[in-house]
């Protein structure tokens, strides 16, 4: 977005220069996305080969193995973005998005306030936070250009992705939810732990609290004076004035095939059956029915809904598609990634590593620490729990720690390197039409402003 030596200029408060010197950072060294996965399936292939005294062939070998296991999740990703975005491009969502959005008077202001938004929401189900904060900023900064007040765009959508960070103690937390359901693969060591247990508890509501007020506090005290905001680019700037995807109407003269796309009677009867199962799935499972699939269905049907005919639908699911491009390279890479650290035994070497440097006082904090590691090779919440999980809960028993403090810490640790790791940021960054490098700065500087509260929560009882 700008040449990394026009911040050099600036003078500020510490909080304001950490984001600066983050950002001189990634302009500098920060590689796109795509390029991001490829140098970590280096990375991952190497330690497998040094770490886990596997020969190349056999990292070759668990490399290929994993690198389609992600393909139903790259889909669910796929549609998070494509769902959730035609259902926020629908004229009455847009009105409570433009809403929100003319609420800012300042750059300082939108950052706060799209980062209290994304995190509140983050409370409720991360995928819905990730395509409102993409959406939230992207409209931010339309009105802001329009009313013609310095912003930058970089640190609006990184408030927009914070709620990757808020997200694993609460509703939506795929730990939580694993070891709550029966039948978990952890069942016969820890039993069922409730969600109830897993996030109403003095440590977790710490963190809750906290989060939302650090996060915000520290991305507003970032924002750089006016003279020193980053002129945007052409992709960025695209993204911002796209026009939106017209309402079509039913042609002159309508075919059979017009009246039954443009039907309403049609749009509102497949709507209200999926919506049906919805309420009902809610009403017989409760929480434990909200998954990354229930968060797709709902999208897809109150989509359907809120445009009133399938046409209209289709074209904005048409006119979404291109925010997936990123997801549709990348996930294979990530999945073999996965593969190759969890079939060569590299996260159980990291944890025991853990274990043996650990004290009673010290091994939830460590616990926190290896998986920010771990999960820069294996972003998946749900990913990294299976391969880590194991290893996390015999490590506890060892050292007779609380099971669900050891669970909590490694769903903090999940999320925390979310800043840093862009994974997550491909979404976003499709919808706001910028680039890795003009994000992840500012993210990184949030992460650790925030670090403090999870290292703090490492030593509360839960």
């Amino acid at each position: 977005m700008s040449n990394p030596t026009t911040k050099t200029k600036e003078n500020g408060n510490f909080i304001m220069r950490m984001g600066n010197a983050c950002l001189r950072f990634s302009l500098k060294y920060m590689p796109d996305a795509s390029i991001f996965a490829i140098i970590l399936t280096f990375i991952a292939f190497l330690l497998g080969i040094f770490l886990a005294k596997q020969t190349p062939l056999q990292m070759i070998n668990h490399w290929a193995t994993g690198f389609w296991e992600l393909l139903a999740f790259a889909m669910q990703m796929a549609l998070i973005v494509v769902t959730g975005s035609a259902v926020a491009n629908s004229p009455a969502v847009k009105k409570g998005i433009r809403k929100i959005a003319s609420i800012p008077k300042s750059g300082k202001q939108a950052v706060w306030l799209i980062s209290v938004v994304a995190i509140l929401v983050s409370y409720v189900h991360w995928g819905l936070s990730l395509i409102v904060g993409a959406l939230l900023a992207k409209e931010m900064a339309k009105q802001l250009r329009i009313k013609k007040i310095p912003f930058e765009y970089g640190l609006i959508a990184a408030g927009g992705y914070v709620g990757q960070m808020t997200w694993h103690g609460m509703l939506s937390a795929s730990i939580g939810l694993s070891i709550a359901t029966p039948g978990h693969v952890l069942e016969s060591e820890i039993g069922i732990i409730p969600m109830s247990d897993y996030m109403l508890n003095f440590m977790n509501i710490f963190v809750t609290i906290a989060l939302l007020i650090i996060p915000p506090l520290a991305a507003c005290m970032m924002h750089p004076k006016d003279e020193h905001v980053s002129p945007l680019e052409a992709d960025a700037l695209h993204a911002i004035d796209v026009e939106d995807v017209p309402i079509s109407k039913i042609p002159e003269n309508p075919s059979v095939g017009d009246r039954l796309n443009y039907s309403p009677l049609v749009a509102w009867g497949m709507g209200l059956l999926g919506m049906f199962y919805v309420v009902y799935s809610f009403a017989t499972k409760g929480f434990a029915a909200l998954d990354i699939n229930m968060v797709n269905f709902i999208f897809l049907f109150l989509g359907i809904l809120l445009y009133g005919n399938i046409a209209n639908y289709v074209r904005a699911v048409g006119a979404a598609a291109s925010g997936t491009a990123g997801i549709i390279f990348q996930f294979p890479f990530y999945a073999g990634i996965m593969g190759m650290i969890q079939y060569s035994g590299l996260v159980n070497i990291l944890a025991n590593g853990i274990v043996s440097i650990s004290t009673q006082t010290t091994f939830y904090l460590w616990t926190f620490l290896s998986a920010s590691v771990v999960n820069l090779f294996v972003p998946s919440g749900g990913g990294q729990w299976t391969v880590q999980g194991p290893v996390a809960i015999a490590s506890a028993k060892m050292m007779d720690a609380d099971m669900v403090k050891t669970c909590l810490m490694v769903a903090y640790g999940n999320t925390w390197t979310n800043m840093f790791q862009p994974f997550w940021a491909i979404a976003l960054l499709g919808i706001t039409g910028l680039k890795a490098k003009d994000l992840m700065g500012y993210s990184t500087a949030i992460m650790l402003c925030s670090g403090i509260v999870f290292i703090i929560a490492s030593f509360l009882p839960v």
